[in-house]
């Protein structure tokens, strides 16, 4: 039924990315403007670490016992994990009956998937008590349709890298002042650190704006303790807390921008939006955070299952070369087995860029086209980019299935299988998962 509902909606717009405010402020309006009925939001932007950043936002509300409602996109199986409505995910009916409360006001209006699930969001999130909104945009910021809330409690920017060219612009900068759209006249911004061309373009927008900035490196810092731990610096406290749960040393960066986002609500704020934060609860949160396909280790599942005693495999998916380079960066440290990869990409990404950073990393490698996208890069051009990478052992296979076996077959030893290159191949490897 929800899957119905929602193919009526996306054909009355049928183009997937068309970045506007005009066609989801109209449906707001028919609706009430619910995104005016929110408690205190967190509107976060960025190219790397957005989503992961938000995670660690709702873990560490979770542990402290608020309640928080959470949009993020886009979704990996099911539609409904786009929307958390006070700690859970949206029930099936109740997201059913926003669907067609949505259809019903929209009429034959033209509206994107997109814009129908942030209108969704917007509704629930008013309509059930909670004490903070943790949002992220979908594309940039500017003009992204969660970009509508007046009056966000605070913004906050992750690390900004090439990526969505054809909607964003070509160069760097054009990248940044989209994002940097998020801001809002004298609220304060928390900023991941940045390169010095998106720097200059974020200071510049503040300056406007009259915006405070709250930056990484020189007013919040983050270093790991000579035990494994984390400890951050901020502007208001110094606090020691356990390493995060999430892989790879770049999520002690995104725990620290969300570590800088709840001082500011709580400590930095008069009076303060959130309550403050007791060292347990952020302790708590860095121990429990959770964000699939991520450096996710798959643990058990008809994949997993293939594997011989000893063989682990993991899950991620990063598609840009920032986050190649971020991810490269981890497996370095993964040097007591061989790696091994599945890889596999949309035709429209940067896939030189990005096996430009991963394709020494692994002893072999299998390419997949990805099942069900018509944008995907075929398996034999994919192997065929990664072998001009100096990928040696890089061969197209039918499914992901077939090569699993087939890098098994070829690997007596215990081996790491990373399975990389994009979060549909990720969506599809979790669904064909569980």
């Amino acid at each position: 039924m929800i899957d119905s509902v929602l193919e009526r909606l996306t054909r009355l717009h049928p183009k997937v990315i068309d970045l506007s405010l005009d066609r989801v402020l109209t449906l707001l309006d028919k609706l009430g403007h619910p995104q005016n009925l929110l408690p205190p939001v967190i509107h976060v932007a960025g190219t790397n670490g957005k989503g992961s950043t938000v995670a660690f936002l709702r873990a560490f509300c979770e542990a402290a016992g608020l309640r928080a409602h959470v949009y993020t996109s886009p979704h990996l199986v099911r539609f409904a994990e786009r929307i958390r409505v006070g700690g859970q995910i949206i029930s099936d009916d109740a997201l059913l009956a926003l669907l067609e409360e949505i259809e019903q006001v929209n009429g034959d209006d033209p509206i994107t998937f997109f814009e129908i699930t942030t209108a969704a969001a917007f509704l629930a999130f008013s309509r059930n008590p909670a004490d903070v909104v943790i949002l992220e945009t979908g594309l940039g910021g500017r003009l992204d349709a969660t970009n509508v809330v007046e009056r966000p409690a605070l913004t906050v920017i992750t690390p900004i890298a090439m990526d969505h060219e054809s909607f964003l612009g070509g160069r760097i900068e054009a990248v940044a002042a989209e994002k940097a759209g998020i801001m809002k006249r004298g609220i304060a911004c928390i900023l991941a650190d940045q390169g010095r061309a998106v720097s200059k373009v974020l200071e510049a927008r503040s300056l406007e704006m009259g915006v405070p900035l709250i930056k990484e490196g020189k007013d919040f810092f983050v270093r790991a303790t000579p035990d494994g731990g984390t400890l951050y610096k901020g502007v208001a406290q110094e606090l020691e807390l356990p390493p995060p749960a999430l892989l790879g040393a770049f999520q002690m960066r995104n725990a620290a921008v969300a570590l800088a986002a709840l001082e500011r609500l709580s400590l930095g704020e008069k009076p303060p939006i959130l309550p403050e934060f007791a060292a347990a609860a952020l302790s708590l949160g860095m121990k429990t955070v959770q964000w699939p396909a991520r450096l996710q280790r798959l643990t058990a599942g008809p994949l997993v299952d293939l594997l011989p005693d000893g063989w682990e495999l993991y899950l991620d998916g990063g598609h840009n070369p920032h986050a190649a380079e971020a991810i490269a960066r981890h497996l370095r440290s993964w040097r007591d087995k061989p790696l091994l990869g599945v890889f596999g990409i949309l035709a429209n990404k940067d896939v030189d860029g990005y096996l430009g950073h991963m394709a020494t990393r692994f002893h072999s490698l299998r390419t997949v086209a990805i099942p069900g996208e018509a944008a995907t890069l075929s398996a034999e051009d994919a192997a065929l980019c990664a072998t001009k990478h100096f990928a040696m052992d890089a061969k197209p296979a039918d499914c992901v299935d077939g090569a699993l076996r087939a890098l098994i077959a070829g690997h007596p030893g215990p081996a790491r299988v990373l399975i990389c290159g994009s979060l549909y191949l990720a969506g599809t490897v979790l669904a064909d998962n569980s």
